[in-house]
């Protein structure tokens, strides 16, 4: 009884000390790609133990490579990092953790799936440095969908911020609590808990792959469809595409505009919503109602009429009725936003100009669109369609907003019915030229908005000398998310 006691207890430290070393060899990996030779050939040796091809070992090999080798690994990467419960769907466990033939099983059951995990994980969070070609993006992607399915998602549901944590098809799905979930097989080894860090993945993905589409041939991968069309949308992937508009053509031009256009979709998608309750202009009692039935007030009608209640009849004799004002003012406000189309403002000119459209949707507001850098590009004809605008833009070069000014102050026609959004970082050439006519303009009565930022992470810096002065002229600079900016037009326009 001691032998056999004994003896398990050795190959369950056995089985401990391999998952150890896949552990080890994955976490140096992550922090060092170079190769740690003792490491490496202890990984091999468990690897080839426990019946897994070398190739899992090979930085190079992507996960779809190794599945086609070896077809009977695709069901043990689906679902392969999800929770699963016990056999009495309870979170205790499936067998014995400390005798019997389960929990053997399970042991070498988690040092299978150590080697597994190790694979998606460096290949996802440690792809190659260096210049990136089109195929190693492609690869980077597929592997991505791998570690998606890997984690209970839909290929592509991570990177697109859809996550909803939950069993891949054919694996057990539990009821994961804040703790940990054992494996379900007997083991004694405990899986995390991934279901509050899920949601969380999706953005670093989605960092990795503008890191990588950074350092690739953008126009390569553009001239391919199927594989332009697995591009994620994000602000770095924008940038550089209107950076390098002007060189594409064909198939890559017109890749590269769907690509715009999604991203220029979503975001406008979310900015509506914020807008969505500004008011479209108070009642104009100047203007005598209309008389017809539908803009009876009644419930005024009987309270101006009371006076003519009849008790002995029981009846209300109305001897004139009452209307409500159904017509707006039809003044429209006008809104004339000049950007900073600099480097440093990417962020902001991409937010402020779907913005724009939305507010010129509204029928009270006359919007106006301003880009500068070193010269000035009146985008009014196009601000209804933050896509032929950004198509406009010339994004880099210095900052000279007294360019920008000589076309915005011809555009104020009412003073006092205008508000001036100003989006910039304010390190400007024309320091003092330009600050003295942002503070006549807001002399003269103009609602004069200086905004620093109007990212969707609120991140954002600002000129102190010009931050100073603003504040001093009573018209503090809005920094921070583009939320306080939706606040203070609203607040304008109602």
């Amino acid at each position: 009884m001691t032998q056999r006691t004994t003896g398990h207890h050795t190959g369950a430290d056995s089985a401990d000390n391999r998952r150890q070393v896949l552990y080890w060899r994955l976490l140096a990996r992550l922090f060092d790609p170079e190769e740690q030779a003792t490491l490496e050939s202890a990984s091999l040796a468990v690897v080839e133990d426990i019946g897994l091809p070398p190739a899992l070992l090979d930085p190079q090999a992507s996960v779809d490579s190794i599945v086609q080798r070896h077809p009977e690994l695709a069901g043990e990467f689906e679902g392969l990092m999800v929770p699963e419960p016990g056999p009495d769907g309870s979170n205790d466990g499936g067998g014995d953790s400390d005798g019997g033939d389960g929990g053997r099983r399970g042991r070498a059951a988690e040092v299978r799936r150590a080697a597994l995990v190790s694979k998606v994980l460096l290949n996802v969070f440690a792809p190659s440095s260096g210049t990136v070609g089109a195929g190693q993006l492609q690869r980077w992607q597929s592997d991505a969908e791998w570690l998606e399915r890997a984690l209970g998602c839909k290929p592509g549901e991570l990177r697109g911020g859809r996550a909803t944590p939950g069993a891949a098809p054919g694996t057990a799905r539990g009821a994961a609590g804040p703790g940990v979930s054992p494996t379900g097989s007997g083991g004694r080894a405990a899986r995390p808990d991934l279901s509050r860090l899920i949601p969380a993945i999706g953005p670093e993905l989605g960092s990795i792959e503008a890191d990588l589409v950074k350092r690739m041939h953008l126009r390569e991968v553009l001239a391919d469809p199927k594989l332009a069309a697995r591009l994620t949308p994000s602000l770095s992937l924008i940038e550089q595409l209107l950076r390098d508009k002007n060189n594409l053509s064909g198939v890559a031009l017109a890749n590269a505009k769907a690509l715009i256009r999604r991203f220029v979709d979503e975001v406008a998608e979310v900015l509506r919503t914020q807008v969505a309750k500004a008011t479209v202009g108070e009642l104009d009692r100047s203007v005598p109602p209309k008389r017809v039935f539908r803009n009876l007030d009644l419930d005024r009608t009987i309270w101006k009429n009371l006076t003519n209640w009849s008790p002995e009849e029981e009846r209300l004799y109305v001897d004139r009725l009452y209307y409500r004002h159904t017509v707006r003012r039809t003044t429209p406000s006008r809104l004339i936003v000049v950007v900073d189309q600099s480097g440093s403002m990417v962020d902001s000119m991409v937010n402020c100009t779907i913005l724009a459209s939305i507010f010129a949707g509204l029928p009270k507001v006359d919007v106006h669109l301003i880009a500068y850098d070193t010269q000035a590009l009146d985008l009014t004809p196009w601000v209804h369609d933050p896509f032929e605008t950004l198509l406009r833009t010339s994004l880099g070069g210095g900052t000279d907003g007294t360019v920008a000014m000589t076309l915005a102050q011809p555009k104020i026609a009412e003073p006092r019915n205008t508000v001036v959004v100003w989006i910039s970082d304010f390190y400007e050439w024309r320091t003092e030229a330009l600050f003295e006519s942002m503070a006549a303009l807001h002399r003269s009565g103009v609602k004069f908005i200086p905004v620093g930022s109007v990212t969707s992470s609120g991140r954002g810096s600002v000129n102190p000398w010009f931050r100073e002065r603003f504040k001093d002229l009573g018209t503090p600079v809005v920094s921070g998310h583009i939320r306080k900016l939706v606040h203070e037009l609203k607040t304008f326009l109602a």
